[in-house]
């Protein structure tokens, strides 16, 4: 049992080093923290979803910037797509799985937002379908995926796809992802100000 307990943390560890040597993925990962800066700077908001274990990561996401990250500052605006369940049950049961997040970014968003969209696959129906509003809104992307990134990787604004085809690795480091994210825009408006 400690040997694979070690090879999980092992294969973690292997996973963010890969992620740690792409210069390309960590370019991507700070221009798309610079845009969403620049949007919420404008008075926009950021919209996350998921399925399964990425919706858990995308109303993660969404609290960070909501509630505070290192230190006490104002509140950011953050929806998570993944959490009314009244809105969930009635599109799931009138329009069908598909069309949960697009129709809840089409109430929502607002052109000049920045919608973060998690798929491990990069092909979960409702989230392609929820991009596709997103580009007809003048809505912001980016798409968390695994290596291959499916449809996803030609359908948002910086698709950023963790070195690995292992679900439990990819959510491992998409959370590292999105508490990077949260991190740099909290230390780039707030943290003069705020930071003691």
């Amino acid at each position: 049992m400690k040997e694979y307990i070690q090879s999980q943390i092992k294969a973690s560890i292997d996973t963010k080093t890969s992620l740690l040597a792409d210069e390309k993925l960590l370019g991507l990962i700070a221009q798309a923290a610079k845009d969403i800066i620049a949007a919420y700077r404008s008075g926009k908001k950021t919209i996350t979803a998921g399925n399964g274990g990425s919706a858990a990561d995308a109303q993660h996401i969404a609290a960070e910037f909501v509630s505070r990250f290192y230190f006490d500052r104002p509140a950011l605006p953050s929806i998570a797509l993944t959490t009314d369940t009244s809105a969930l049950t009635a599109i799931g049961n009138d329009y069908g799985y598909e069309y949960l997040f697009s129709r809840q970014l089409e109430a929502n968003g607002q052109k000049g937002d920045f919608y973060i969209a998690i798929s491990t696959s990069g092909n979960s129906k409702n989230i392609l379908k929820s991009l596709e509003v997103a580009k007809k809104m003048g809505i912001r992307t980016i798409g968390l995926t695994g290596k291959s990134g499916g449809k996803m990787k030609d359908m948002v604004d910086y698709w950023i796809g963790v070195p690995s085809d292992e679900t439990p690795r990819i959510q491992e480091s998409h959370i590292l992802i999105g508490h990077i994210l949260c991190a740099a825009v909290e230390k780039e408006l707030f943290e003069k100000e705020y930071r003691k």
